[in-house]
This record gives structure tokens, sequence and C-alpha cells, in this order.
């Protein structure tokens, strides 16, 4: 088990690690789109690369950033009747819909996705756009999210089945806490059990 939670953090910090650049690309896709706005309102100027890399951008952003929003449990949820059952109750919920639910999606998208991206690359695939960009890089984003995000839900999948063998705390109490970029001296540690001293 313990092999699992060092390999939980790791794609914790990998995840956190996303997360920062796409907080980044969300700063940089609003500079493209207020500039592109500037140009077309004071020039009558617009260009199909400038709109599509801000479609590309917010793509990035959505998929990319899957991962770094489950490991801080921000996805939408519809706790009506989870919300009042105890965490054991909740985290026995979240291991059954990851394992019947959110990896089989994640792998029939990543499986269905990824010749696609190949194909593309393989055709210099560019939009038919008049001045449109290569399409490949925006095939290539559905892929690597879904795989991201399939690695971080088994690494939440790791940290329920260890909070039930009372091998660490409530992952869902403790996401919203989870820091961008653990401490210092922290990083592949195992969480500690509950009651154990520090």
């Amino acid at each position: 088990m313990r092999a699992l939670l060092l390999f939980s953090g790791f794609m914790d910090r990998v995840s956190a690690q996303v997360g920062k650049w796409v907080y980044r690309l969300v700063l940089v896709t609003v500079l493209i789109s207020a500039f592109n706005a500037v140009i077309r309102k004071a020039f009558r100027y617009s260009s199909n690369g400038l709109l599509e890399i801000q479609w590309y951008l917010f793509a990035a952003i959505f998929l990319l950033g899957a991962g770094y929003t489950l490991m801080r449990n921000e996805h939408v949820r519809v706790d009506v009747l989870a919300g009042r059952m105890s965490g054991r109750a909740q985290a026995w919920i979240d291991i059954f819909g990851t394992i019947f639910f959110l990896l089989p999606m994640v792998v029939l998208i990543c499986w269905l996705s990824w010749p696609q991206f190949v194909e593309s690359f393989a055709r210099s695939e560019v939009s038919s756009n008049t001045g449109g960009l290569i399409v490949w890089p925006a095939r290539l984003l559905i892929p690597a999210g879904f795989c991201l995000l399939g690695l971080q839900s088994l690494s939440e999948l790791v940290k329920r089945i260890a909070y039930l063998r009372g091998m660490g705390p409530d992952p869902r109490e403790t996401a919203a806490h989870v820091p961008d970029a653990p401490p210092e001296g922290a990083a592949g540690q195992a969480p500690r059990a509950e009651g154990e001293a520090e």
C-alpha cells in the first residue's frame, strides 16, 4: 500500500504543476482574446488563426485542468443524498463511481481519440479556415487531458482506499486544502494514519 500512496503523492504533485500552468493559460487566453477584440474593432482586422488559438487554449484549460480539478474535489457534484452520509460511505461511493464510471469513460475516450490524433499528425492536418492553424495539437489535447484525468482518478482511488483502511485522512475533507505544491520535505511522503504522532 505504501508504494501506491507514493504513486498517489507523485500524481498529486504532477496535477498541481499542471494546474499552475493551466492558471497561466487562462491569463494568456484573456490577453489574446482582448488583443483580438481590439484589433478587430480598431483596425477592422480579424484572423482565423487568432480565433483558433483562443479555442485551442480554452480546450487546453478544461482538458488539462480536469485532473487538477479532481484532485481539489471541485468537479460539480449532486450531493443531495451523499452529502448527508458519513465520510466512509462517501468514500465507498467515490470508489464505486471511479471504478465503474470514471475510469471506463477515460479509457474509452483515450482509445477513441488517439487514432484521430495520429491520423491528423501523419497528414499534417490544417484547419479548413483561411489562415487557420495546424489541427493535431488540438487533437492531442483530448487523449493527454483524459490520460492525466485517469492517472489522477487512480490517485484518488488510492487515497480513498487508504482512508477506509485507516492509513490516511478523509480525502474529501482535505482536498480543498491541498496546496499547489507540497510543503518543503513533504514530497513522496505517505499520509499518516489517523491518530499517529507527527
